[in-house]
């Protein structure tokens, strides 16, 4: 591939900034809206990042990263890889970059989630392909903004 595969998507919320940035690192704030997952890092850049779950009993961890850089109240940008893919081996270069943008709109704060590169990666067209197949981050977007609202 020789063009950047970016998946980006954002949303306005009506709660301050460090509203959303808590219910964007905070385990039970991310429980609420990631699928039961809640993140486990000590938000440094280069420390580790899981988003685990308790399933049948049992803790699963079903993505991990690093953090790549992070301003708090501001920007976080980490590394994303599906452990439970036995498809894809796990190197760095099969890691995507997840970044979160907020800042203050008139009030309100706006998210933008941008994901990628796919095109770095193993098999990047297909999961491209079908991260915008089932809305890229909007359906999270929204139960984002639910989390932050409430």
């Amino acid at each position: 591939m020789n063009h950047a595969l970016m998946v980006e998507n954002e949303v306005l919320i009506n709660a301050s900034l460090d509203r959303v940035w808590d219910v964007l690192t905070n385990p039970d704030e991310t429980r609420k809206y990631m699928f039961g997952c809640e993140t486990v890092s000590d938000w440094k850049s280069g420390s580790p990042l899981l988003w685990r779950a308790e399933v049948e009993g049992k803790v699963t961890v079903f993505v991990k990263g690093y953090i790549v850089s992070i301003k708090p109240g501001q920007m976080l940008a980490y590394t994303t890889f599906d452990p439970n893919n036995p498809s894809i081996e796990d190197i760095p270069e099969n890691y995507l970059t997840v970044t979160y943008n907020i800042s203050d709109v008139d009030g309100q704060t706006r998210l933008v989630v941008t994901q990628g590169d796919y095109s770095m990666v193993a098999d990047g067209e297909k999961r491209y392909n079908d991260t915008v197949n089932g809305g890229g981050w909007a359906s999270v977007l929204t139960q984002i903004k639910k989390v932050a609202e409430a």
